[in-house]
């Protein structure tokens, strides 16, 4: 049987999306894992995105599905990303965690283990508060939260600036959006979503005894 892992962002300039891929990346070299990469609808109309200067970074991510809270209900695993907002997630993907009302009325997310990503402009613009208010989603449906371990070497890299902490992998974009995913912080990510992979898979295993 495979292990089922989903990942569902929501990206305006593609900084959360290359996350993503990095995440899947990790996840899939796990052997027997199957990724699917969701985005949540977008919010905001056109004009203002125009304005934002974000439409043709989204043109880079725009093929992927836009999710649906039963999407959620057959994973083995899920990775929920998001950029910052004064703290806490987009209201985008938290439109997409409010959606989610039925599914924690069967208790269809109990036991799934589960982890977060973000994005922020500056280095100290709340990119550990956002990740920790994400992990309120996650436990108020009894998921098993799965953060980034110190297994992680790159989480004690020094040598320069990188997103990322034990409460899940970050970049840092930089005020204008003109800072791109580092080596590092790509790392990170990867680490994550094998972490995340490995731990669904030993998860399942158990529940189908």
């Amino acid at each position: 049987m495979s292990t089922k892992i989903k990942i569902v962002f929501h990206s305006l300039y593609g900084h959360v999306y290359q996350l993503a891929e990095a995440l899947a990346e990790g996840a899939c070299s796990v052997p027997g894992t199957e990724v699917e990469i969701l985005q949540v609808a977008e919010t905001l109309p056109a004009e203002v995105l125009a304005k934002m200067g974000a439409t043709e970074a989204k043109k880079a991510f725009a093929h992927i599905p836009v999710a649906k809270p039963s999407d959620l209900a057959d994973a083995d695993g899920l990775l929920f990303g998001s950029g910052t907002r004064f703290g806490s997630a987009s209201a985008q993907l938290q439109a997409f965690f409010d959606s989610t009302g039925s599914l924690w009325a069967k208790g269809a997310l109990i036991g799934k283990p589960a982890g977060v990503f973000v994005s922020t402009g500056t280095q100290h613009g709340g990119q550990e508060t956002t990740l920790v208010s994400m992990h309120t989603f996650l436990l108020h449906h009894g998921m098993v939260v799965v953060g980034v371990p110190y297994a992680a070497q790159e989480l004690s890299h020094m040598a320069d600036v990188t997103g990322g902490s034990p409460y899940g992998s970050g970049v840092l974009a930089g005020a204008d959006g003109s800072r791109q995913p580092s080596a590092n912080e790509l790392a990170i990510a990867r680490f994550q979503g094998k972490h995340t992979a490995q731990i669904a898979a030993k998860l399942a295993a158990k529940s189908k005894q």
